[in-house]
């Protein structure tokens, strides 16, 4: 992970009022695999600004990908998404 990706959280936290499946941005590292990572609605208004752990979030790529072993762990991780789309869609509201 690095400045600028688009992330995804993959545990609730909801003494942070965040969730599974909230989309962020990255928009600092203070030291390997610990980041500033803004959540923002669809209008670009941030609602979260919280510094987490590069094992509470997944990279969400805008891009096929090419199989290879690089991109065997970010190739999972669409799978992850896409399965935790799946599962969003379906929840009551």
């Amino acid at each position: 992970m690095k400045l600028l990706d688009v992330v995804a959280l993959i545990e609730d936290l909801p003494e942070l009022n965040l969730y599974q499946g909230n989309v962020g941005t990255i928009v600092e590292e203070y030291e390997p695999n610990i980041f500033e990572v803004e959540f923002s609605d669809s209008t670009g208004k941030a609602y979260a600004i919280e510094t987490l752990n590069a094992s509470q979030l997944m990279t969400l790529y805008h891009h096929p990908l090419q199989i290879n072993k690089e991109s065997i762990c970010a190739t999972q991780s669409l799978t992850d998404y896409s399965n935790l789309v799946q599962r969003l869609s379906k929840a009551p509201s």
